[in-house]
């Protein structure tokens, strides 16, 4: 065959490829800011950091589970294969002729069956490129897991996600089943399965992380060094993971016949599950408090450091049971960023503009006081902060968490020297917040 027709023919497939690869940015404008981009505004540790970032999609299987929504009278062990869907980020070697850009989709609504929040399929754009190589030369890398609400999604927080695997983290979303936009069922599944979702797809982050697993993250994953976050009932189910075990009463009530005793404090399969490879927490409006989930017994068990972020007027998970909880985690060295006026969707991507005709689905998203996009820079500078000296034990990060001031209007009292404002924070920029810190 001439030269020139197998050129033509590698042309074809060059071309082939990059409109394969950049479909996916079909809604995407050069121009456009997206979840997680860092206003003018941002403190010095929300920028993005050095690695490209990648994206990847997987469904998993966690075997012979307690099917507890089949559970009954006649029927008190069902069982069943529950599968799960994540969304992985990682560091990524990026090609120079692609944009890092990629298409999410989720849906509105709360479960198939709420007629005044009909499930609607929605698309939006975030900064990494699908099935991307990994980059083998910066890890292998520190774990994050992140447990999303009640309803919620894997892709409720790529602001943060993708943002954490930019500084050289592995970092995996959950779709809990049966707690998703789309799928959300009775209560009881989430009481009892985000613990054994969470351990689960930890190990199955580690079996893939091994040299030699056959899987794109081989060598990449430093398990070890695992951290989760949790929003509002990813909340409750991180803190339960590490340690928060729940009372009798919430056992009573928590899940049919007594099924969540496996989770409550004291209980001697509840204590065998503790996993010593993860190293800290972050509780993102944690709920569980205000209904009487924990006692301050069982918040005992927590040891690992712990950094709260919670809004003053959060009317979904109270800001004082978040406190409640925060001043009882007695055993863990704990941080607690407080927004002033802040209700419960700090950490949330910004509303997609389908929403703003759509006022129920709107609130699910968009804070009353806040701009989503300034509390979303303000808590990846926070995170970047805990998880940077917590997994990846560099001391000098501390320095944004030790601040001076806890309120961080006093520390902008134009009077003092620059260096007097909460560390990493822009003059004028550093107000309606407060940092709270107890050792333990």
């Amino acid at each position: 065959m001439p030269r020139r027709w197998l050129f033509l023919m590698a042309c074809v497939l060059f071309a082939s490829f990059c409109m394969t690869t950049v479909a996916s940015a079909a809604v995407w404008q050069p121009d456009a800011f997206l979840p997680g981009d860092t206003r003018a505004d941002a403190p010095e540790l929300a920028y993005r950091g050095s690695f490209g970032v990648g994206v990847r999609t997987l469904c998993v299987t966690n075997p012979d589970q307690l099917d507890i929504l089949r559970y009954s009278a006649t029927n008190t062990n069902p069982r069943y294969d529950r599968p799960l869907k994540l969304e992985v980020w990682y560091p990524a070697l990026i090609p120079r002729f692609l944009p890092q850009i990629t298409t999410y989709w989720d849906v509105l609504g709360s479960g198939p069956n709420d007629p005044a929040r009909p499930n609607t399929p929605f698309h939006f754009s975030g900064r990494a490129l699908r099935n991307a190589l990994p980059n083998l030369q910066g890890g292998p890398y520190p774990l994050v897991i992140v447990s999303h609400g009640y309803p919620g999604s894997r892709v409720l927080l790529t602001n943060l996600t993708e943002n954490l695997a930019s500084k050289g983290y592995i970092v995996v979303a959950i779709d809990h089943t049966d707690s998703t936009h789309g799928d959300k069922t009775t209560f009881s599944s989430t009481m009892l399965n985000r613990t054994f979702d969470i351990l689960f797809v930890l190990n199955q982050m580690a079996a893939m992380g091994n040299v030699g697993s056959g899987s794109f993250l081989a060598g990449t994953v430093d398990a070890d060094n695992t951290a989760l976050i949790g929003y509002s009932l990813g909340g409750y189910g991180v803190l339960n993971t590490v340690g928060a075990g729940v009372t009798a009463g919430t056992v009573a009530w928590g899940a049919p016949g007594g099924k969540l005793a496996v989770l409550q404090a004291g209980n001697p399969a509840y204590e065998a599950l503790m996993d010593p490879r993860i190293k800290a927490i972050v509780p993102v409006a944690p709920w569980g408090a205000g209904s009487g989930v924990w006692d301050t017994e069982g918040l005992k068990g927590v040891t690992v450091p712990s950094l709260f972020i919670v809004g003053d007027q959060d009317q979904t998970a109270p800001y004082s049971g978040a406190k409640w909880v925060y001043e009882n985690l007695i055993n863990s060295d704990r941080y607690m960023v407080v927004f002033e006026e802040g209700d419960h969707e700090l950490v949330a991507n910004p509303a997609p503009p389908i929403t703003f005709t759509r006022w129920r689905e709107y609130v699910h998203y968009q804070e009353p006081a806040w701009d989503n996009t300034r509390s979303n820079n303000v808590i990846q500078h926070f995170v970047t902060a805990f998880l940077g000296k917590n997994l990846k034990g560099d001391a000098s990060y501390g320095d944004y968490l030790d601040l001076k001031y806890v309120y961080s209007n006093d520390s902008n009292n134009y009077s003092l020297p620059a260096s007097d404002i909460w560390k990493g924070f822009k003059v004028w920029s550093a107000v309606g917040m407060e940092m709270h810190h107890l050792a333990p």
